[in-house]
């Protein structure tokens, strides 16, 4: 039986006058997925996005909410979907919980409804103790997670967060973590645009990376990884050398006091290799086997770095 999809879309194409911002992106997500489109600043991540909840139109393709176009049945994909912009834009005259009643009105939750809902989500973000705040009053990290709030007050099924933790302090970002792998655990579908690594190596199923606006390859984390072959050992010696004959077997190069060995096998290679500096009597004082990241993902497929 195949699986549900949240969201379908089919060669979504955007053009600004000149420049092309999405370049023919095919995208299936399924129900209760959390999906990750990690790529850098002007990728293309957030016209995707924007394209997805109708802020955007494209210039060609079409998109699917729970297999209904969403522009012949517009109010039911808006219903669906919750999204916490990039850019934090707010009432500046009205305290943070009046803000809520006031999106969760937009979809038709009653006050009443809408009260304990409103209440919860302030606590799991941590913002009860300052919901009678009105905007100027609230740090960069309270707007950000007001942001989130607004996405979810209406209990959508869809969840589509736009650099959810940039510019946001380290302690932040785990706590959003923390309650954004409980959503998906309560079956929530999340959209999640990233240009942080390690955000997305933690929380999603599948990652897709889009660079220049083209999605140019998306799978599980693990299978990311194992497309860039950047298996090696890392060896730091107690005392400097100039050069190690016994190693001539194995791709090699010395850097310090560190002996840096290719290979396509590093666990089966490691004891080889530690045997050699033993019969050669040279010290060693750690060993390192380093794993490949989706940094190095990015940089084989790209040819830069991500934050480049």
């Amino acid at each position: 039986m195949s699986k549900k999809l949240a969201i379908e879309i089919t060669n979504l194409t955007k053009s600004y006058e000149d420049v092309k911002a999405v370049r023919g992106i095919d995208l299936k997500i399924n129900k209760g997925e959390f999906y990750g489109l990690l790529g850098p600043n002007g990728a293309g991540k957030s016209t995707t996005i924007n394209s997805i909840t109708s802020l955007v139109k494209p210039s060609k393709g079409s998109i699917k909410i729970f297999d209904q176009d969403i522009e012949k049945n517009f109010r039911f994909a808006r219903s669906k979907i919750g999204i916490a912009q990039q850019e934090v834009s707010q009432d500046w005259f009205f305290p943070m919980e009046k803000l809520l009643y006031f999106q969760a009105g937009f979809y038709g939750v009653k006050k009443t409804k809408a009260k304990d809902r409103i209440d919860y989500i302030l606590n799991k973000l941590g913002l009860d103790e300052h919901k009678n705040k009105k905007m100027r009053e609230l740090s960069g990290g309270m707007k950000r997670r007001l942001q989130i709030a607004k996405a979810l007050v209406h209990d959508p099924e869809i969840i589509i967060l736009d650099e959810p933790t940039a510019g946001v302090d380290v302690e932040l970002r785990h706590d959003l973590w923390v309650y954004l792998q409980e959503l998906h655990k309560d079956g929530k579908t999340i959209l999640l645009t990233t240009h942080y690594i390690d955000e997305a190596e933690l929380l999603c199923e599948r990652v897709g990376i889009i660079d220049n606006g083209k999605l140019i390859v998306e799978d599980s984390v693990n299978n990311l990884k194992k497309l860039v072959n950047k298996s090696s050992i890392v060896i730091h010696l107690k005392d400097d050398i100039t050069s190690i004959n016994f190693l001539n077997d194995f791709n090699h190069h010395i850097s310090e006091k560190k002996v840096y060995v290719q290979t396509e096998s590093p666990n089966l290679d490691l004891p080889k290799i530690i045997l050699k500096f033993s019969e050669a009597s040279v010290n060693i004082e750690d060993v390192h086997i380093p794993q490949t990241s989706l940094e190095d993902v990015f940089l084989d497929l790209t040819g830069r770095k991500i934050n480049d």
